[in-house]
């Protein structure tokens, strides 16, 4: 029987995953601070993913033969807050994960995500070869868990799969992020019935979003692949720029809504243009995003606007 271990399980892409892993048959097991009521979990276990010894018991009583670490702080502004945090999350978390997977009798293979943010910025779609120059704490943090997995896989054998996904949104994502935020503050001015105001950051970037359900089945194709000495960017291929996306979300209310800057929402170093070059994960796994943006939009913006109608 194949057994998937997902830490971060109760964060946003988990439950994605958790259904695509059981959907092919998986047994499903999740670790997290606190357990999410959008799967039901085979097991779930209560972990701190910077206490070395409550991974190594999860990793222990599961005996996953898939690992799959979403543990992270996932935003780049959340971890100019905190940088310190974030390394001790997202790096040092990493190798408890693969230093407790690595004692294994049976190891199981092992998928680390990384991002785009490791990139040196470029006006060209990012390939796996480009120059990699992260130049916020959250990238620097995804650069240093790829390193360490590259030496967990050639210095002790461990299959670490590393994959680096460009931005994935779906229905059941956090308000904090730049599309729900969005979503949200639509949703609830059409609730009103009355023209509002709805607050941004930056607009004049361009980004690559995927649906997280595209992002998820790519976790599964590529940690069930030969190629973990490989690394896969995971994206949809397309740069849309974020004020085309507000237009996008703005069209779905009858009222009229005025745009304004809130000078909070503006990062110290914002990279103006990320694209993803996805030709290596098409060619070598077979991989092909299958979602419509502006679809997964209208998802998004509809959960909200259910939310406010309850």
């Amino acid at each position: 029987m194949k057994r998937a271990l997902i830490f971060g399980a109760s964060g946003f892409v988990g439950p994605y995953l958790a259904r695509e892993m059981l959907d092919h048959g998986y047994e499903v097991s999740g670790a997290d601070f606190h357990e999410t009521n959008a799967f039901s979990y085979t097991h779930f276990y209560s972990v701190d993913l910077t206490d070395k010894e409550s991974v190594k018991k999860a990793i222990e009583d599961c005996n996953p033969t898939h690992i799959f670490n979403l543990a992270a702080i996932s935003s780049v502004g959340q971890s100019w807050k905190d940088p310190e945090l974030t390394m001790r999350v997202n790096t040092c978390g990493a190798i408890n994960i693969m230093d407790a997977a690595y004692h294994l009798s049976e190891r199981p293979r092992v998928l680390l995500v990384g991002s785009s943010e490791e990139y040196l910025p470029s006006d060209m779609p990012l390939s796996e070869d480009m120059p990699i120059n992260a130049n916020n704490p959250y990238g620097v943090s995804k650069v240093a868990q790829e390193r360490l997995g590259a030496i967990y896989r050639k210095q002790y054998g461990l299959l670490v799969y590393c994959v680096r996904a460009f931005n994935h949104i779906g229905v059941g994502q956090r308000p904090s992020f730049v599309i729900p935020s969005w979503c949200k503050q639509v949703a609830e001015i059409e609730k009103s019935e009355k023209p509002g105001i709805i607050c941004v950051g930056n607009l004049n970037v361009s980004r690559d979003f995927s649906d997280v359900r595209d992002i998820v089945r790519a976790y599964r194709m590529v940690i069930e692949s030969n190629y973990s000495d490989e690394i896969f960017n995971i994206g949809s291929g397309k740069a849309v720029s974020l004020r085309s996306i507000l237009s996008t979300i703005l069209s779905f209310s009858s009222q009229s809504i005025q745009v304004e800057t809130d000078s909070s929402l503006l990062r110290p170093v914002d990279n103006a243009f990320i694209c993803c070059d996805n030709s290596k994960i098409k060619r070598l796994i077979g991989w092909e995003p299958t979602k419509d943006l502006t679809a997964t939009l209208k998802d998004i913006y509809s959960s909200f606007l259910i939310k406010e109608k309850e």
